[in-house]
């Protein structure tokens, strides 16, 4: 594993930038930089002076487009537009941002006075640049047709859209069109050393496990006190438990609901639950022989205690769900609909009548063929597979015989892709870019989405999503939301289980911890160690 030192590389850049840039405010942003560069490079991380950080994600790209949520979250890269804690749009790097009546031309006013990590000021140009690089990419750019990106002076650009798109400015939050120095990248837009915006930049890198970050100290906005923070992977929640316990991190995200236990009582940790935009629910293959039947969906989903499962295994009671989204995303949350539905009983009779008889196995068949389906999850969120087994146990009442398959997370959009996922179990996050349409667009429309639904196709969907990415009328846009979800719920394209809730250990060390419900943020620069 190499770790690669972002200071010597920061050097030999400066070097070559000093003799290629010929404007005097250029050079003198550089020389100052290399001078506060300097005096930073002299302190060297310790227990002291770093915060560490712990989660289940590993990082092995420096391009946003990849794994840009952790650098975001760890303060590195920055975007245009914000959420804030209640899903609302904010400024970002940008502070104002209005569209035309027609929804075809965005116009963003750009921050002044803002350095990227390498000592160069954000202009419209760069911003221009690192957006052209991220429409070329995989990210959420494209969910838009945008017809061009230009700067109208050097402190607003203008977007141009083939067609209106209602929650374009929600894209513009999401990490994958965050906003780098030119001198980030290679002449083909591959990222080759990270030079962002935030109150903190890149000091190492080891991928897939670990990287730091250490405070810039011309940072536009609130500066850092502390002076180091490290990003290092736990894969397994006994790992990360222990890292809480044992105090060699200070903050751990995502810890397993049933090992919380092992912390009470510690004096000196403290524990947090929040509740996220971020739904557990089953994906299923509506192709499939055995799930091709909207009464078959409903049997399974009947079959569910979702509230023994969100109290039991979860922790979490009264989080049980059987709607796509939380109660908190209320224009795509439907009032009155049953949030558990269990009943076995009605559950078998629906399969009886359609032909399942029961097997001297205990399993039920139909033309001979047994009730048996696999179901794939992953480990990165420990949860899934205690729930899984919990769904295996609870379906084996019914009849059913399911098989769950621990694997990468990567499988599921490759089983989609190739026709052969039966089920998979997946946490989806709905406050992926702050509003949920654009997923929604992506995943739940036109035979849905790697991690939405597969071979499911209702045309009134299909239409309703079509018109709420060009609605500029609310009521409308909610009437359509209303129905969607509503269609989803009766169709059981997929199976909610629960709404998420985060839990996190805090050291006590730690002053000032404050949680991003929508996951982009840690608020490094806020935090003290005492």
């Amino acid at each position: 594993m190499t770790e690669l030192s972002y200071a010597s590389i920061n050097k030999k850049k400066k070097l070559k930038r000093g003799i290629l840039i010929a404007t005097v405010i250029a050079v003198g942003a550089v020389i100052a930089f290399t001078a506060t560069q300097k005096s930073s490079d002299q302190i060297v991380p310790s227990k002291a002076n770093t915060l560490s950080i712990s989660g289940p994600w590993e990082i092995s790209s420096l391009d946003p487009s990849k794994q840009g949520y952790i650098l975001t979250r760890m303060q590195v890269i920055e975007t245009l537009l914000n959420v804030n804690s209640k899903g609302l749009i904010t400024a970002g790097l940008a502070t104002e941002w209005r569209s035309s009546e027609d929804g075809l031309t965005w116009q963003l006013s750009l921050r002044k006075g803002v350095t990227f990590h390498d000592g160069l000021p954000m202009d419209a140009d760069s911003v221009v640049q690192s957006l052209e690089f991220a429409q070329s990419k995989h990210g959420t750019l494209n969910k838009a047709e945008v017809v061009s990106i230009k700067a109208l002076n050097s402190e607003q650009i203008s977007i141009e859209l083939a067609k209106p798109y209602a929650a374009f400015a929600s894209l513009l939050t999401n990490y994958s069109n965050a906003i780098l120095s030119p001198a980030s990248y290679k002449q083909d837009g591959a990222v080759e050393t990270l030079f962002g915006s935030g109150p903190y930049q890149m000091s190492s890198f080891a991928p897939p496990h670990k990287l730091t970050v250490k405070k810039f100290d011309n940072y536009w906005g609130q500066k850092p006190s502390i002076e180091f923070a490290t990003y290092l992977t736990g894969h397994r929640a006994e790992s990360r438990i222990l890292q809480a316990k044992s105090g060699e991190a200070d903050i751990v995200f995502t810890l397993e609901p049933s090992m919380l236990g092992q912390l009470d009582g510690s004096n000196e940790v403290q524990l947090y639950s929040h509740l996220v935009p971020r739904t557990m629910f089953i994906k299923l293959n509506a192709a499939h022989p055995f799930l091709d039947d909207i009464q078959v969906r409903k049997a399974l989903s009947m079959g569910l205690n979702r509230a023994a499962i969100a109290t039991n295994v979860l922790g979490s009671e009264g989080s049980e769900t059987s709607q796509l989204m939380p109660s908190s995303m209320s224009q795509w949350f439907v009032e009155g609909i049953e949030t558990n539905g269990y009943n076995l009983a009605q559950a078998r009779d629906i399969l009886a009548d359609l032909g399942w008889q029961q097997g001297d196995s205990g399993v039920l068949e139909r033309d001979g063929n047994p009730f048996k389906l696999t179901m794939i999850t992953y480990a990165d969120r420990p949860e899934l597979t205690t729930v899984a087994t919990a769904i295996q146990a609870q379906w084996a009442k019914l009849g059913v015989e399911l098989k769950v398959d621990i694997t990468n997370s990567s499988m599921i959009p490759a089983g989609h892709k190739d026709g052969s996922l039966e089920m998979a179990l997946i946490a989806r996050n709905f406050g992926f870019s702050g509003d949920p349409l654009p997923i929604m667009s992506t995943d739940f429309a036109h035979g849905g989405g790697d991690w939405g639904t597969m071979n499911w196709n209702n045309a009134e969907v299909d239409s309703a999503i079509t018109e709420l990415v060009s609605s500029q009328d609310p009521e409308r846009s909610l009437e359509l939301s209303q129905q969607v979800a509503a269609t989803i719920y009766n169709e059981y394209p997929v199976l909610p289980i629960s709404s998420y809730s985060q839990h996190t250990s805090v050291n006590k060390r730690v002053k000032n911890f404050q949680f991003d419900p929508f996951e982009r943020d840690y608020f490094i620069n806020q935090m003290e160690i005492k």
